[in-house]
């Protein structure tokens, strides 16, 4: 019976020394369990690059073209500038003008033809900038002698000294004045005041034109407009027409021998129409190449 109560006694012992000692932990702790704060996952951003804004595209339009009768269809005058001018704005140019260039030749000598050709080419039959502007029909520049009002205008070089004057019959005159009074032009006072051709290859000859074509696309307005009707007029003779003029273009000259070029006309075109080879046709008009002008009289016989 005593060992009994000593051996329970013992475990009494044992078992309140245990409960003293610390407890071991042989397991990691959750930290989904613990107090101390996690720090969440944040996705990163995606980055789209942003497309450039493409430029808008303006579509070009395209010209339009009108279907016009023959007597408005275009011709380019190129001298001091270079314009398109319908044939009827010409007409009204000569129609306006004729009475001034017939007077001029009463005094002076210079055919009307030539004065009036001569106008329509170097004022684009009164379209061209010194002529709006300055009434300038000529493309006279100032010269040291000029003490007029004058204009500014970019030619030969920048902002060239041109004459201006009050009314375009004045522009006339002074054109006239200009071949009369200077040496240079003397020769073409021995010309006949009807030989519009002489008159105006002597112009070039005399220096008034750097252009080579000066001549012929004189000759070819004298023609195209009978212009030379206003010389016969003037001199009391026949009128003989040197071209025969249409609603659509020129056609024939009268005389056989010369052949004016109409829009579409290439040296071989005129060669097969007159039985003559390109190079005879270069040959008979000096061409140096197969460069052609609206209006240009070729000789092909």
């Amino acid at each position: 019976m005593i060992k009994k109560l000593l051996l329970l006694l013992l475990m009494l012992v044992v078992a309140s020394c245990s409960s003293n000692k610390s407890v071991v932990r042989t397991t990691k702790p959750d930290p989904r369990k613990t107090n101390t704060p996690i720090a969440q996952r944040v996705k990163k951003p995606i980055y789209r690059p942003i497309a450039k804004k493409q430029p808008e595209v303006v579509a070009q339009k395209k010209p339009t073209t009108t279907n016009v009768n023959d007597s408005n269809a275009t011709v380019v005058l190129e001298a001091t500038t270079r314009v398109k001018v319908t044939t009827q704005m010409v007409l009204a140019y000569i129609e306006k003008y004729k009475e001034v260039a017939k007077d001029n030749m009463v005094r002076t000598k210079i055919p009307a033809s030539v004065t009036l050709g001569q106008a329509i080419l170097e004022s684009g039959a009164g379209t061209g900038p010194l002529s709006v502007q300055a009434n300038n029909h000529f493309g006279i520049k100032c010269h040291k002698e000029w003490t007029g009002p004058s204009i500014s205008y970019t030619d030969d070089e920048e902002n060239e000294c041109f004459r201006k004057y009050q009314d375009p019959s004045e522009s006339f005159r002074d054109h006239s004045y200009f071949l009369t009074s200077r040496p240079r032009y003397v020769p073409l006072f021995q010309l006949g005041e009807d030989d519009y051709v002489a008159w105006a290859k002597g112009l070039k000859n005399a220096g008034y034109a750097t252009d080579p074509k000066y001549p012929d696309k004189l000759i070819a307005l004298i023609e195209r407009y009978q212009l030379n009707k206003f010389d016969a007029e003037v001199l009391g003779k026949p009128f003989v027409s040197a071209t025969t003029i249409t609603n659509k273009e020129i056609v024939f000259n009268d005389d056989t021998s010369k052949y004016t070029v109409v829009k579409g006309d290439t040296l071989y075109s005129i060669s097969k129409k007159f039985n003559i080879s390109i190079e005879e046709l270069k040959k008979k008009n000096n061409l140096a190449d197969n460069t052609l002008s609206l209006g240009q009289s070729i000789i092909v016989k």
